[in-house]
């Protein structure tokens, strides 16, 4: 039997979360992208901190690598074997379902795989070619932020 799609429980943002969000896809479009500064998990979780004012998960990572051989580095040294695993880590379990996605939460999804915002029917990630839209069909994890 199939489980039943329970909404998941509400989370705090701060006021005026619509505007931090804009005004971050929107910068993130005209920034290039930086491994280790300003790329997909740095940006994501910087937003999940400035959404709901809460921890700076990112500040275990920011500024420690240059390479995506560096990235993956990091991810070993923090016991992390996929970026699925640091989201659970960090965020916990994700939603039952991705379609449960609303704008403002994390996702993960592409290819390759990597974290990104939900900002309507598409998800936005930072990419070494610019900022990414992608449909949420193509993401694989969603987490309430």
């Amino acid at each position: 039997m199939e489980r039943p799609i329970v909404a998941p429980r509400d989370t705090t943002r701060v006021p005026h979360w619509e505007q931090v969000l804009a005004d971050a896809v929107q910068q993130a479009s005209t920034r290039p992208f930086a491994w280790g500064q300003h790329d997909c998990a740095t940006w994501a979780f910087d937003l999940h901190r400035d959404l709901t004012d809460g921890p700076d998960h990112a500040a275990l990572w920011r500024g420690r690598y240059r390479t995506p051989i560096g990235c993956g580095r990091v991810l070993r040294r923090l016991g992390w074997t996929s970026l699925e695993e640091g989201g659970r880590a960090l965020l916990g379990d994700p939603l039952d379902y991705v379609r449960l996605a609303q704008r403002g939460d994390l996702i993960l999804g592409g290819e390759p795989e990597a974290f990104g915002v939900v900002i309507g029917a598409k998800a936005a990630f930072v990419a070494p070619e610019g900022l990414v839209r992608l449909s949420l069909a193509t993401c694989r994890l969603a987490w309430r932020t």
